[in-house]
């Protein structure tokens, strides 16, 4: 049993996946953290009770009038569909006896949710982060510290615990890139399958995961161009891609439309022209390219340089990544530098994209939520290929990189912190342009000291309902916040905080483990090497 226990504990992918367990665990605060999952929730509970897609009481705020004039949410049924499961339980359990009498907010149902489709959804990515660095050949070593990268360095760790579908969208990208990777080194067909069917998910989720689909595409292109392939064995290559892929995208896509059909009635249109009409109705002199009337310039620079909402900021490591690219592109190898052409490109066709929508910036967000994703995908990877390349990157560029990593840890964990509206509440009275990340630093510093009033960070000046009063002023994890909101008995709450103590000093010693082990494994390699 002993065994058995030191060969999990050394296994790489187990302990991986243990330390993004207990990150998403520690990282959880029981609400769902946007109101665009709530409403994507009450769609998931409409699937399977009698409860309506849209509350009444949402709209105009919320909703758009479909087939014999019911309301419908405006998103796609990606992430409610990911929800059912835990949705389904966590309404048994929340009516439970022992729940009676329980009206806080968040809900029991809602905790469930959070946690379950949270904390699945991170050990996934994990896991297929680690098997895509696995097949760029990097080490056991660099493997890890991508996989952590991705997971405490990105802005994937603030949506971790904010629950708006950018890790979802993420871990099906990462999925059919890896799968579709592997059938690309292989030949295996099954694995084809595999990567087709989580990028044709995407397209459940977001409409514009389009662009994910084709990044991936121009990926496997890059590769099979570098590698010499042309002419004939290039078709065939691609004709063997399309016979697979083409009819499960055309699959998912189709399935797409049958709910674009079920609720407003036509497979051609977008639930945004359709949200944009009825917007249009009830404001006339809202303007005719609406929802999409922003300037390019805006919107495209505001996600690349504004304080507010830059990546650059959000997600120090794409610097690095910058860097890196310009210092040290010539010893990268192919696949590597198709990685970084294909989803650097679907960065900027993100940012394009969006840059005329309305609400370009994400809105109530920690930075600029349309483009985050890609912006990880790049960011991530800046890591391990600092690890491989040190030796011939030089002292400078390493010392660098570690100040961007360390950084990025600040940032990420920062995120974490605070309901994100808290700064957006801030900004109606600090004015704007404002670094929302040094505000945030400022933010964690004067409620450590109790003067959150006296600096005048939260005050009688800001307008913010009660609800969102005790969300924004208590740190944003269970025990603090079930605290905080005093509606549940002292003894859960005590019970509940020695458990999540209990987990941040378990992920504490599983990544001082995995550093540890890390090491062990390297200098192994070393004496090997050496008695060869």
């Amino acid at each position: 049993m002993i065994a058995r226990l030191r060969r999990l504990f050394r296994n790489p992918a187990f302990l991986i996946g243990l330390a993004a367990f207990l990150g998403a665990f520690v990282v959880q605060s029981g609400e769902l953290g946007s109101s665009d999952t709530t409403h994507r929730l009450q769609a998931t509970h409409s699937f399977w009770t009698s409860e309506p897609a849209v509350d009444p009481q949402d709209y105009p705020t919320f909703g758009i009038h479909g087939r014999n004039g019911k309301l419908y949410g405006w998103y796609g049924i990606g992430q409610s569909l990911l929800m059912l499961p835990s949705d389904i339980v966590g309404t048994y359990i929340e009516r439970l006896p022992a729940f009676d009498g329980y009206d806080a907010d968040p809900t029991v149902r809602d905790i469930v949710v959070s946690y379950s489709t949270n904390i699945l959804v991170c050990v996934l990515s994990a896991l297929v982060c680690f098997r895509l660095l696995g097949l760029f050949g990097f080490s056991v070593k660099q493997q890890i510290a991508g996989v952590l990268a991705l997971i405490f360095c990105t802005t994937f760790f603030h949506y971790t615990q904010n629950m708006m579908e950018n890790n979802y969208i993420l871990l099906l990208t990462l999925t059919g890139l890896a799968f579709q990777y592997q059938w690309l080194r292989s030949g295996d067909r099954r694995a084809l399958l595999i990567g087709s069917l989580a990028l044709g998910a995407n397209l459940l989720t977001r409409l514009t995961t389009g662009m994910d689909l084709l990044a991936v595409f121009l990926f496997l292109a890059l590769v099979t161009w570098f590698s010499g392939a042309r002419g004939p064995e290039l078709r065939s290559r691609f004709a063997r891609y399309a016979k697979m892929a083409l009819p499960v995208y055309a699959i998912f896509l189709l399935l797409d439309r049958l709910y674009q059909y079920q609720r407003f009635g036509s497979f051609f249109t977008t639930y945004m022209g359709v949200f944009g009409r009825e917007q249009k109705m009830l404001n006339p002199a809202l303007p005719a390219a609406y929802p999409f009337e922003m300037p390019f310039h805006v919107g495209f620079l505001g996600a690349l340089f504004t304080p507010e909402k830059s990546i650059f900021l959000f997600d120090p490591l794409l610097v690095l990544a910058v860097i890196l690219c310009a210092v040290g592109w010539r010893r990268f190898r192919p696949e590597i530098r198709a990685y970084l052409i294909a989803f650097t490109a679907l960065l900027l066709a993100n940012t394009c994209f969006y840059s005329t929508f309305t609400d370009w910036s994400g809105d109530f967000a920690w930075g600029d939520r349309y483009v985050s994703t890609a912006a990880q995908l790049v960011a991530f990877i800046s890591v391990p290929l600092l690890m491989r390349h040190r030796a011939k990157l030089g002292g400078i560029v390493w010392a660098m990189g570690i100040a961007f990593i360390v950084t990025s840890v600040f940032v990420q964990v920062a995120s974490v912190m605070f309901w994100c509206p808290l700064e957006i509440y801030q900004l109606d009275t600090i004015g704007h342009p404002t670094f929302v990340v040094a505000l945030r630093m400022k933010n964690i510093v004067a409620f450590s000291l109790g003067k959150m009033d006296q600096w005048g960070l939260v005050n009688d000046s800001m307008t913010y309902d009660p609800w969102d009063y005790a969300h924004i002023t208590a740190f944003n994890f269970l025990p603090f916040l079930l605290a905080r909101i005093g509606k549940t008995a002292g003894w859960v709450v005590h019970l509940i905080a020695v458990t999540w103590f209990a987990a941040l000093a378990a992920l504490v010693s599983v990544l001082i483990f995995i550093r540890s082990e890390s090491n062990r494994r390297l200098n192994a390699s070393k004496l090997t090497d050496i008695s060869a």
